[in-house]
Formats: structure tokens, sequence, C-alpha cells
């Protein structure tokens, strides 16, 4: 495609800002309905995050339709246990778990809606057109803050939309490749082995490992309410320098395998390490005019739960159903499939930020609060009830409604699919017997 890009497809064209795994999900699946889509992406590499991703059985059924199942298999190491450690090493206890088109380097400046169409102005001095805008740009949205000044001018903003996001962690993550695999036991092992060190005060270490003699690891600061106020404005102090202060202050910090966090570091390729905020919020708005969000960009999760991720990828699996079934483009359509999605989307959204909230007292919390809700957990609380728990979590499973769905895994409980019969009779209509 050229660098100044303007769509004219008489059905229906989706540009993309973001090229994470909510956005590229996306892409994905409208490659597949043959729905013309481009991706914008403000990096110019593709680099890993440093970090490991938790794919469950609500999300997999997804990537069976698209023929990648194996691939990610291949790529991955089942996990079915949380193992949790005091800086002794002393076992605490244990959870049970079972059961594309882009551009790089494109960061966008700012957009503008006129009359069908949506014009997207990026600091290269490009420019994109299209019918319908997603921003799938991460917590930080441009996308996001374009839309909410355009709100706020109409003063239709929602003033919980225009607050600071909550933050309670920071968090530094890497990729370790140990120069001694064979002190690691673990890696002979088919499964992966997730296990945390709680540190007496506010730190916590994570390790697991990951295939090809790989760990993956994380240190949690846990702030109070003024050092979570300060950090807001104190982004400039997160260059290369911070990074390495951080881990000079806790490469004495027990590592969950053994011995010292600073063999894991000294192992991990600095382009392998990143510092983050561990953030949350749910935005109340998510669309206006012909502009939708998804992923972070609308609803910011604590890890504790594992489905970040994942429900920018869900947001991927709705979203697209709906534009599949869109009657045509003109700006009522577009915000009938837009309000589908968001009130399919928002109540989960709301619920898991909760979930990753108590999942991520009960993982890393230091308060005192946070320490007597860990020990009952591990202590006390039924495996049936967490399976229980882990049961609701899974039933909702999002399919691509115009591909052959892919069997339900496991004995749980499946919801049925939104659309399905919507998209077969369009598909049906557009290629007639």
């Amino acid at each position: 495609m050229s660098e100044e890009q303007s769509y004219e497809d008489p059905i229906l064209a989706v540009l993309i800002v973001g090229g994470g795994l909510g956005g590229l999900m996306l892409g994905a699946i409208l490659e597949s309905a043959d729905i013309p889509y481009h991706i914008l992406e403000r990096s110019t590499e593709a680099r890993p995050l440093g970090s490991v991703i938790s794919m469950s059985g609500n999300i997999l059924p997804v990537f069976e339709q698209l023929g990648i199942y194996d691939e990610l298999k291949k790529r991955a190491k089942r996990h079915s246990q949380a193992d949790f450690y005091d800086t002794n090493l002393n076992k605490l206890g244990t959870i049970q778990m079972k059961g594309l088109k882009k551009v790089m380097g494109k960061k966008v400046l700012r957009t503008r809606e006129q009359g069908d169409r949506v014009t997207v102005f990026c600091s290269d001095n490009t420019s994109y057109d299209c019918s319908i805008l997603v921003g799938a740009d991460g917590v930080y949205s441009a996308v996001r803050q374009n839309m909410h000044k355009k709100l706020e001018e109409e003063g239709k903003l929602p003033l919980c939309d225009d607050e600071d996001f909550s933050i309670g962690f920071i968090n530094m993550v890497g990729v370790s490749s140990p120069p001694n695999p064979e002190r690691f036991p673990e890696f002979k092992d088919d499964r992966a082995h997730f296990r945390m060190t709680i540190g007496d005060d506010n730190a916590t270490s994570y390790a697991t490992t990951v295939p090809d003699n790989q760990i993956c690891w994380g240190l949690q600061l846990q702030l109070d309410s003024t050092q979570a106020k300060q950090q807001h404005f104190r982004n400039s102090e997160w260059g290369p320098e911070a990074i390495d202060t951080m881990l000079k202050d806790f490469e004495d910090f027990p590592c969950p395998f053994g011995g010292t966090m600073k063999e894991l570091f000294d192992s991990t390729p600095k382009n392998l390490i990143s510092k983050i905020f561990l953030e949350e919020k749910v935005f109340r708005t998510w669309y206006h005019g012909r502009t939708v969000l998804i992923g972070d960009a609308c609803h910011k999760l604590l890890p504790g739960a594992g489905q970040g991720a994942i429900m920018a990828m869900k947001d991927a699996v709705v979203l697209s159903n709906y534009l599949f079934n869109m009657k045509d483009y003109s700006l009522k359509s577009i915000q009938d499939v837009f309000a589908n999605y968001y009130k399919q989307r928002y109540q989960e959204a709301v619920i898991q930020q909760k979930n990753g909230a108590n999942a991520s007292k009960i993982l890393i919390g230091q308060r005192w609060s946070d320490k007597l809700l860990r020990y009952v957990m591990l202590k006390y609380t039924p495996y049936w009830l967490m399976e229980k728990q882990q049961e609701k979590d899974f039933a909702f499973r999002p399919q691509i409604n115009w591909l052959p769905l892919a069997t339900p895994r496991g004995s749980g409980k499946v919801l049925p699919q939104v659309g399905r019969e919507e998209a077969a009779a369009k598909r049906a209509e557009a290629n007639p017997i």
C-alpha cells in the first residue's frame, strides 16, 4: 500500500491503530472474512516485551478456527499450577489451574472525522483515510485521547473518563537464557513451572519456565497511595538508567528457582527487559462517531488473573463478528455495531478488572490485608471452589461466527455464540448454491 492511502471499498474499510495482540488478532480475523483493513504500528521493529503471556480456554478456540493452534502449542508449555515461597524458599502453598498487513513506525498524532471518513495523521506527515477507526494502541492510546478530546469539546465526556489510572505496582520483566540450563531441572518437564517469591516488605518476584530453556521473570514493587500519585509525574525517569538502578537494587533478592535474581538479570539481554506500571481502569466511553476502542485502550487490568491479553483478543472477536453482519458503512450501521459490541464487552471488562485486582492482591500484595487473604487462599480454600470460579470465567468463549466452530474442550459450560445465525445467512446470501 502507498504511504498516502485512501480506502474506497464499497462495503467496509477498517484502520487499526496498534499492532499488539488485540490489533493483530482483529486483523487476522478480518483477513479471514475478506474485509479490507490496515494496521499502523508505532514501533519500528518487532520486539518481545520481555514477559510471559497466559492463554486460556476462553480464547484458544479462535486460534483453532484460524488454523494456528498447533503452531501456538509448539511455542508454549502447558501450565497447571502456581507455587508460592517466602524469601527463604519455604513453600507457602499452591494454586491449581486446569482446565498480516502492517506498517511499522507510524506514530498517530491526531484524528479527524468528516462525512463518511476518518482521517488519521501520523508524525511522518502521512495520513490515512478509513470508514472505521479502531484504537488498539494500548493504555496511553492516542486514538482514545483524540476521541475523548472531541467528546469533551461536545460536553459528552463522563467525568470518570478524565480521571487518572489507578497505579498499584511497578513491574520489571524479562526473558532470561541461563548459561547453565542443567541447573534448572524444571526445563526437562513438558509443563511450565510458575513460582513466586514473596518478600517481607513491598517486593515480589516470579519466574516461569518456557520453551527453548528460557525463563520469563518479573519483579514487582507495591506502591502506597502517595508513591502511586508521584509516579504519574515521573515517566521521564523510566530510561535505561532507571532499569539499571532497579536491577542493582534487587540483584540479591531470592530467585524462585533458587539462588538470587542476579543470575537471571545477568543472562537477560537488555532489549528483553521492560519496566512498566501495573495500572487499572475501565473507561466508560469506548466509541464515538466512527471510532472504537479495544484492549488496553478501553480497559486496563492488573495481571493477577492473567486476562489482559485475552480480553483484548476477545474484544477483537466480538467486534469483528458485528462488523461482518453490518448492512452497510453508514454512520447509523456503524454506531449500531459499536453499541452492540460495547453492550457485550463492557460488563465483562468490569468483572475482570475486579478479578484482576483481587488476584493481584493474593499473588503480590504486601499490605496486611493482602497477606491475610493470601494465607486463607493458600491454606483453606478448597480446590473445588477455585475450579468452579475458573469454569465461570471460561464459560464465555467467543468464536468467529463465519468459520466452523472449534469443538469445546473439557466439560465446563460454554455460553452460546451471539449472531452466528445472522452470519450464516449473510454468507449464504453472498454465496448462493
